[in-house]
């Protein structure tokens, strides 16, 4: 039971073959486990800057719940948050719809 809590409260010296073993075993789990075992998958950004267009795609869930009249100061908010860090007033923010007439994101316009 002495090797066990040694083991668990990491209490070899350096350079001993316990320290290697203990090495050899996180070394082992952190490059032998699967991605899915964890459940961590990538998500797509939630702020995207469209090229050409000078606006912005905003994810919907990010503009939520806010009422039309808030969506120019949310979406604000939105973009000086997120990684672009704009700081440009938003001049238009419209909904866009797919063919389903399902919301897929917001697209914001600044003023240049």
């Amino acid at each position: 039971m002495g090797t066990v809590r040694r083991f668990i409260f990491w209490d070899f010296a350096r350079a001993t073959w316990q320290y290697d073993i203990m090495v050899g075993l996180i070394l082992a789990f952190v490059f032998l486990t699967p991605r899915g075992f964890f459940k961590d998958q990538p998500r797509a950004a939630s702020v995207v800057l469209l090229p050409g267009e000078g606006g912005y795609w905003i994810d919907p869930s990010l503009l939520a719940g806010v009422p039309e009249a808030d969506l120019k100061a949310k979406a604000a908010v939105v973009l000086v948050n997120s990684r672009y860090k704009v700081n440009q007033p938003v001049t238009n923010v419209q909904a866009l719809y797919d063919d389903d007439k399902q919301l897929i994101g917001y697209s914001a316009s600044v003023r240049p």
